[in-house]
């Protein structure tokens, strides 16, 4: 995908993502995410905080968190988030095509946030949200060449995975196989997709998990 293309899709990702919070309920918006800690509305928040990132705000929230990228995210989560909802989606309308991302981050990285932090909205809602097989893979691709934060080449190493809706595969190993997405949220560390993969290597990560 060329440069177009990745902020299409961020666009397009975006837009859906708001017309899922859009339709939420004051209950929903609180449930927990996917993201142990996170509510369902710290993580959009979180989500279309990207474009609003600067080096004047980042630099003071990174001093205040201490250096800690984790306690970072959170306390700037929970910031962006104590905020009516409708705001949020506000947000979501108004950036859904803003090309700006975070100082030391790349177009990549807001595109993973989009399609990974979707899911970690809608799959503890019962909702279901399709991933774009095609961005999966690039966002897949660029997860699995950058250690941090995610660690996928240390965790998934030892395994064989591919892709069964696009040619896609990658490492040696125990094969573990399923749709891109899944794939992607195993990659990103989300264990909610495990379900839905088979293999050998599948069957591991589930013993182990």
């Amino acid at each position: 995908m060329d440069e177009d293309e990745v902020w299409k899709t961020i666009g397009t990702q975006r837009a859906a993502l708001a017309d899922v919070l859009e339709s939420l309920t004051p209950d929903e918006w609180e449930r927990d995410s996917l993201c142990a800690g996170w509510t369902v509305r710290d993580v959009a928040a979180h989500v279309i905080s990207s474009p609003q990132a600067t080096v004047g705000r980042v630099i003071p929230a990174m001093v205040r968190a201490r250096g800690n990228f984790n306690r970072f995210m959170f306390q700037e989560a929970k910031r962006w988030s104590d905020r009516p909802t409708e705001f949020i989606v506000a947000d979501f309308r108004r950036l859904d095509g803003s090309r700006r991302h975070p100082p030391g981050t790349t177009r990549l990285d807001p595109l993973v946030d989009v399609l990974v932090h979707t899911q970690d909205i809608v799959r503890p809602l019962g909702r279901q949200h399709p991933m774009p097989a095609r961005p999966s893979a690039v966002a897949a691709n660029h997860v699995w060449r950058h250690s941090f934060p995610y660690g996928a080449r240390k965790r998934l190493g030892g395994y064989r995975l591919t892709a069964t809706d696009i040619e896609w595969t990658l490492g040696d190993g125990p094969a573990v196989e399923g749709s891109m997405g899944a794939i992607l949220l195993l990659l990103t560390g989300r264990t909610a997709s495990l379900p839905e993969l088979s293999g050998d290597g599948a069957g591991q990560l589930i013993e182990t998990r």
